[in-house]
C-alpha cells in the first residue's frame, strides 16, 4: 500500500490521457462548419487531446524507469532484462496483436480493400512491432489508426535499458546520485541529437503526401518528425523524473500538492495554446506535442503527485483507477470502433442530423459505451490474464527485490 500512495497521481495521469486521445477522435468526427459560433474555440481545443500520447510515453519512462535507478543508487545489478522484456510483452503484445488483427480484417471486409502486399507488410509489420521505422507502414492497418503509437512506445522500452546500461558500466554514478541524474540528462541530448539527424537527413518528398491522400499520406505528412528517437526523447523525460522522485524518498508535503496543480495548470495551459497552430502541436526541435514544455509538466506533476498529502489520493478516485485499469483497451478499441458506427450508420455524428450537435452527442455517447464495454472485456479476458502469465513467469525470482510496476 505505501508504493501505491508514493505513486500517487499514475492512474489519474493514465485515465486523462486515454480520454484526451478518446475526445481527439470524437471531434475528428464533428463537423466544424455546422457548429455554433460559441462551441467553436473549445472544440478546436479538445482537437488537441492527441497530447495524450505525450502523456502515455512520460508515465511508461517514469514507471518503468524506478527499478534500475534503485539498482543503480543501492549499487546492486542492473534488473533483470528477461523479467523485464516478459513483463513488457505480456502487458502489451496479446491486446495490440488481437486488436491489430480485427482491424486488418475490417480493412478486408467493412472497408472492402484488395488483399495487396502492401497491407499485408503493414500489418505484419506492426505484429513484429517494426512498422516505426517507414512511412508507408507507420500505421499497421486502415482501421484502428491509434495502433501507430504501440511501436513507438515499444521502441522506447528497448532504448530504456540500453541507455540505463551505459550508466550501469560507470562505477562513479553508484556513488553519486545527483552525478547519475546529469548523465542520464547527456542521454537525453544525445537523443536529441539523433532526432535532429533523422530529421535533417531523411525528408520525405511531397508525393502523395497528406491526409487527403489516407493514412499513409498522413504518415508521409509526419514523418521524419514523428519517429522512434524523437519520442523516446519524451520518454526519457519521465525516466528522468522517477531519478528525481526517488531522491526524494518518503517526503510528503502541502508544498508538493501545490507544485503538482501548477504543473497540471501548465500541462493544460500548453495544451490549449496549441490550438490555432499545426495539429501535431510541434515544439522545439519538431518533437510533437509542445515538446519540452509539455512532457516537461507532465513529468513535474508525476513526481509532485506522488509526494503529495492529499490531491494524489484525491485524483486517484475509484472510476478513476477503473478508467485507468482499462485505459490500454480504450486506446487500441476506440478507433476501430468509431469507424464500425460510421460504416453501419452513414448518418452518425451529426452528418445526418437537423442539429449537427444533437446527432453528434448522440453518437458520442453510444460510442464511449461501447468502447468502455469492449475495453472492460479486453482488459478481464485478454490483458489480464496475460499480465498474470507474465507475472508468474517471473515471479519466482525477483532481482534486487524491486517491487514491480504496473504500466
Amino acid at each position: 500500500m505505501r508504493q501505491e500512495e508514493r505513486l500517487a497521481g499514475a492512474d489519474f495521469l493514465r485515465a486523462t490521457a486515454c480520454l484526451l486521445v478518446l475526445a481527439h477522435h470524437l471531434v475528428l468526427r464533428l463537423d466544424m462548419r455546422r457548429i455554433p459560433d460559441e462551441l467553436a474555440p473549445t472544440a478546436h481545443v479538445v482537437r488537441f487531446g492527441n497530447f495524450g500520447v505525450a502523456i502515455f510515453f512520460v508515465l511508461s519512462g517514469f514507471l518503468l524507469a524506478h527499478p534500475f535507478w534503485r539498482a543503480l543508487d543501492t549499487g546492486k545489478d542492473m534488473p533483470s532484462l528477461r523479467h523485464y522484456t516478459i513483463r513488457r510483452a505480456a502487458r502489451i503484445a496479446p491486446g495490440f496483436w488481437c486488436a491489430a488483427t480485427v482491424g486488418f480484417v475490417l480493412s478486408l471486409t467493412l472497408l472492402g480493400l484488395p488483399l495487396t502486399p502492401e497491407l499485408v507488410l503493414r500489418y505484419l509489420s506492426g505484429l513484429m512491432f517494426m512498422s516505426q521505422w517507414h512511412w508507408r507502414t507507420l500505421f499497421p492497418v486502415e482501421v484502428g489508426g491509434p495502433l501507430w503509437s504501440i511501436p513507438f512506445e515499444v521502441s522506447s522500452y528497448v532504448l530504456l535499458p540500453a541507455c540505463f546500461l551505459l550508466l550501469f558500466r560507470l562505477p562513479a554514478l553508484r556513488r553519486h546520485p545527483l552525478l547519475a541524474r546529469f548523465a542520464w540528462l547527456c542521454v537525453i541530448g544525445g537523443v536529441l541529437f539523433a532526432h535532429v539527424l533523422i530529421v535533417a537527413f531523411f525528408a520525405l518528398d511531397d508525393i502523395a503526401r497528406g491526409w487527403e491522400y489516407g493514412l499513409q499520406g498522413g504518415a508521409k505528412e509526419w514523418m521524419p518528425r514523428f519517429n522512434p528517437i524523437g519520442f523516446f526523447a519524451v520518454f526519457a523525460i519521465g525516466a528522468l523524473a522517477a531519478g528525481i522522485e526517488i531522491m526524494l524518498r518518503a517526503r510528503r508535503s502541502a508544498w508538493f500538492d501545490a507544485a503538482a496543480l501548477l504543473a497540471l495548470a501548465a500541462a493544460a495551459y500548453r495544451l490549449v495554446i496549441s490550438s490555432g497552430g499545426t495539429p501535431e502541436a510541434y515544439g522545439w526541435l519538431d518533437v510533437p506535442y509542445g515538446f519540452p514544455a509539455f512532457p516537461l509538466a507532465v513529468a513535474t506533476a508525476l513526481v509532485a503527485l506522488s509526494h503529495s498529502r492529499r490531491l494524489g489520493r484525491l485524483l486517484d478516485n475509484a472510476p478513476v483507477r477503473y478508467i485507468a485499469k482499462i485505459s490500454f483497451g480504450i486506446y487500441i478499441w476506440q478507433e476501430i470502433i468509431l469507424i464500425l458506427i460510421q460504416k453501419l450508420d452513414t448518418g452518425s455524428f451529426g452528418i445526418s442530423s437537423e442539429n449537427v450537435m444533437t446527432g453528434w452527442l448522440q453518437s458520442c455517447g453510444l460510442a464511449v459505451a461501447l468502447i468502455l464495454l469492449v475495453a472492460s472485456l479486453s482488459y478481464y479476458l485478454l490483458e489480464k490474464p496475460a499480465i498474470g502469465f507474465g507475472n508468474r513467469l517471473t515471479s519466482h525470482r525477483l532481482p534486487n527485490r524491486v517491487t514491480p510496476f504496473k504500466v
